[in-house]
Parts: structure tokens; C-alpha cells; sequence
């Protein structure tokens, strides 16, 4: 698996930039390759993407999502093998640092290469660059405020 990691300081408060990472339907907006995300539920969501030729669908879990400071997720299902968490950190009272962190497993050919030549983390540094101008835009729509905790291993079916 390769780790990609970046952050983008982008000038609006905590709450909105949280509050508009949560609305992962509104990712094709400034998620390269993304074609669509659906929320199944609290914890799922099914994404569509189609990069460099290659369409791929698979469903994410979320593990791990604490208000106003982090969302953690996995993959669960399909070809794309991949984990990552994105944190929030205030700066000030209008400024917020967006830190994202993926662990991708490159499948195919195609991957590996974009992977070798470093594209996996220039299109992460993309979508943060992006996601900045769309939430300070004025581009949120809403929030999601509930908490998801991680599952006891005990319990997991």
C-alpha cells in the first residue's frame, strides 16, 4: 500500500469546513475522477470513479467520525483497496487546516504506474486545492453532526 498525506489551510471556520466534508454526495464537485459518491447510510457510501480510463465502483465504511475533528474510512467492497482519514484542525476563529491521509493498494497496470510516478499523491494535493475553493466559495450545503464510533472487534459480524 502506498500513503499519501497533504493538508490545505483553507480560510472558513471548523464547523463549515467539517460540515461540508461530511456531504460526500457534493465530492464529484471537486473530486477529480469522481463521478458519484451515494450515502447508503450512516456509515456506507457507494462511489462510482473513473480514472484514467478505468471505472471502478466499491463502497466505503466509515470506522471512525468525530464531530468537528476527523472522519476515518475503509473500503469494504469491489476492486479499490484503499483507507484514509482526514482531520480538522482550527487555526483561528475563520481559519481551519484539512489534513488527509490515504493508504491506497494500486490494482492493474495503470494504477501501479500512476502510483510510480507519483499522480495518486498530486491528484490528493488536487482535490484539497479544490475542495478549498469550494467551500470558501460559499459551496457548502449542509452538515452531518453525529458521531460514528469505531465497532468493537468482539461485536463486528
Amino acid at each position: 500500500m502506498s500513503t499519501v498525506k497533504d493538508t490545505v489551510d483553507v480560510e472558513v471556520p471548523l464547523r463549515r469546513a467539517y460540515d461540508q466534508w461530511t456531504q460526500f454526495e457534493d465530492f464529484p464537485r471537486f473530486m477529480e475522477g469522481v463521478e458519484e459518491v451515494r450515502q447508503l447510510d450512516e456509515r456506507h457510501n457507494h462511489w462510482i470513479t473513473s480514472i484514467g480510463g478505468v471505472r471502478r465502483e466499491f463502497d466505503t465504511e466509515i470506522v471512525d467520525q468525530l464531530v468537528d475533528d476527523r472522519i476515518t474510512w475503509r473500503t469494504v467492497d469491489g476492486e479499490t483497496r484503499q483507507r484514509g482519514s482526514v482531520r480538522f484542525e482550527p487555526l483561528d476563529d475563520t481559519h481551519t487546516r484539512v489534513e488527509l491521509t490515504m493508504e491506497v493498494e494500486p490494482t492493474g497496470v495503470a494504477e501501479k504506474g500512476a502510483d510510480a510516478l507519483g499522480l495518486i499523491g498530486r491528484r490528493v494535493k488536487g482535490d484539497l486545492g479544490r475542495f478549498k475553493d469550494y467551500v470558501e466559495g460559499g459551496g457548502t450545503t449542509g452538515g452531518w453532526r453525529g458521531r460514528v464510533r469505531p465497532e468493537d472487534p468482539g461485536t463486528a459480524h
